[in-house]
């Protein structure tokens, strides 16, 4: 309906209408969008603590987090300042590089992950034609940083802790890949904006969750076998291996992963509505709205508010997505190392590669519905 926000193209043309010169506001563009995609991110993180802590107190009958500001609001920012202040221990047998690279690893990846997300039309920082294909590739290195940590660390625990990861990160990759590469066979592009503007025209009629209803299924599990959410947070247990790869952390070095679980969980609930429920679209086209109105699609308020309203949509599906995650913490029980390993390998691997193979077929078969 419209070519939307070009947010690069805006602040340059606003410099140099303060008469800087173009190649100075490229310039002081440049880390702009890596320190938006950092603050952005971290507010993300502190936002789904506190749901986190709400909506746990809710299931248990309790009242949570209140002290800290209203409603207990300042509670994960409190969190943080403590965790920033506290000592900094490296056990004395310890590998003390590899102890300190580990955390590290976890981390920058998720981060620079953000890169690749549209936030609404041309609201994304980078919007690359491999965009999806940099996402897993990504996502890939942050088994290491976690076997990495529980190797380092010479401890036991940490030890099994870190080798549970890297089996769990493997066994669901691999699922979640196949699930992904449905959709972009279907958008015939591995460009997440190209993916949502396939999902465009039909409203909630157009979205991929009804062409790909198992696909959707398998990348929600293994979504959250990624970011080792129960019931597949088996690298931590708190009960078996007391906390698994993170015991013998403390200080920062803990908090970056504890920030780096919060910031993948939440890139992960975009990605799934990038993928599968239109990332900024409404429910109904806009457009057609608009035609029926009798405004036209030129018109500035209707532009903002389209605008306004796909950060909105994008935004909402993610955080209703980190809702059903957070309620799955309190309804399903933790499964054993067995259990996970064959639901990754014995059902989802090849549910996932059918799921793939019929894809193929529906979009021989039927072009205009699979994006022939």
């Amino acid at each position: 309906m419209n070519s939307g926000i070009d947010l690069q193209g805006s602040f340059i043309q606003t410099l140099q209408d303060f008469g800087l010169s173009a190649g100075l506001a490229k310039t002081i563009w440049l880390p702009l969008p890596m320190l938006l995609m950092i603050i952005g991110a971290t507010v993300g993180v502190l936002v789904v603590v506190w749901l986190e802590r709400k909506i746990s107190a809710a299931a248990q009958q309790r009242i949570g987090p209140e002290y800290a500001g209203p409603l207990g609001v300042l509670q994960p920012v409190a969190d943080g300042i403590k965790l920033v202040f506290k000592e900094d221990v490296i056990p004395a047998k310890a590998d003390p590089w590899l102890f300190t690279i580990g955390p590290v690893l976890v981390v920058v990846p998720v981060f620079l992950s953000y890169l690749i997300v549209p936030f609404g039309q041309n609201l994304v920082i980078t919007d690359l034609n491999v965009g999806i294909f940099i996402w897993i590739s990504l996502s890939s290195i942050a088994p290491i940083g976690l076997l990495m940590s529980g190797y380092a660390s010479n401890n036991k625990y940490a030890l099994l802790g870190g080798l549970r990861a890297a089996a769990q990160s493997i066994s669901y990759e691999i699922p979640l890949a196949l699930s992904v590469l449905a959709i972009a066979m279907m958008s015939n592009s591995l460009s997440t904006v190209d993916i949502v503007n396939q999902q465009s025209g039909y409203g909630i009629l157009g979205w991929n969750i009804w062409r790909q209803p198992v696909g959707f299924i398998i990348f929600w599990i293994a979504a959250l076998a990624e970011c080792e959410r129960l019931p597949f947070d088996l690298p931590e247990a708190e009960e078996e291996l007391v906390a698994g790869y993170q015991t013998e952390y403390s200080g920062m070095k803990f908090a970056l992963f504890y920030l780096g679980s919060y910031v993948n969980l939440v890139l992960s609930a975009l990605v799934f509505a990038v993928l599968y429920l239109g990332g900024w679209e409404f429910f109904v086209p806009l457009d057609r709205l608009a035609d029926w109105l009798g405004v036209a699609q030129t018109t500035p308020w209707l532009q903002v508010l389209t605008a306004a309203l796909g950060i909105i949509m994008t935004l909402g599906k993610a955080y209703f997505l980190v809702f059903i995650a957070i309620l799955l913490r309190w309804t399903v029980p933790r499964v054993r190392i067995d259990q996970l390993l064959d639901l990754g390998w014995k059902f989802l691997l090849p549910v996932s590669l059918a799921n793939l193979l019929i894809t193929a077929a529906l979009k021989l078969s039927f072009p205009m519905a699979f994006g022939g």
